[in-house]
């Protein structure tokens, strides 16, 4: 999918402070940085997953192989929030081509889908309740409003965190068919709209 319209918001969050020419710049990381995220990314993702999930739930939302499977196949419909280049944020998602999530939604990307499927948004522990989780959803809804054919983003999530997705605008859709070990969840929608154009020749007609 080519995401050429939607490159202006994947900017850095700040601008690096201006130093002056007699001081020498310890680094040139900048301050804030949200970008796709790539397969390099894997493992500091899936160490943030693990910490964010394991210890609530006892199942991550994605393993090692599958955080590697989707930044390969769609890294595009990722982001990451980096402060000095350390990762402190995420959302990994793919593309699905059916009105409700079943399991297949789980492992498969379908190039030609509509819907996003958000299949995790996680912070560091050291990085909480500072307000970057609805922040780096909101800037993931705007940017997904840049790609051309996407029509609405889903998610599943336990009943504990739907008050939390509620305040980023998604809303209740019903029970989820997907069942985790023991886990059940909540399958939830949020429009995207405001499409500047649809991209003609998508190879998806």
């Amino acid at each position: 999918m080519s995401v050429v319209g939607a490159q202006p918001f994947i900017k850095p969050m700040q601008s690096p402070p201006s130093v002056s020419p007699g001081i020498q710049r310890r680094h040139t990381l900048p301050a804030s940085e949200v970008r796709p995220l790539n397969t390099q990314d894997a493992i500091s993702v899936f160490e943030i997953e693990r910490e964010a999930f394991i210890s609530v739930s006892g199942e991550c939302p994605l393993h090692l192989d599958e955080v590697r499977h989707f930044l390969t196949l769609c890294p595009e419909l990722s982001m990451g929030w980096f402060e000095e280049g350390r990762l402190v944020a995420f959302i990994i998602g793919s593309l699905w081509d059916q009105d409700r999530l079943t399991t297949d939604a789980l492992t498969l990307h379908k190039p030609c889908g509509s819907t996003v499927h958000i299949h995790v948004l996680a912070v560091h522990r050291t990085f909480r309740q500072q307000g970057k989780g609805p922040i780096l959803m909101w800037r993931y809804l705007q940017y997904l409003r840049c790609l051309p054919n996407v029509r609405r983003a889903v998610l599943m999530c336990e009943d504990f965190l739907i008050p939390f997705y509620r305040k980023s605008g998604f809303k209740v859709l019903g029970r989820c068919a997907i069942t985790v070990a023991n886990l059940t969840f909540t399958e939830m929608w949020y429009p995207i709209s405001g499409h500047a154009y649809m991209r003609r020749n998508t190879g998806c007609l």
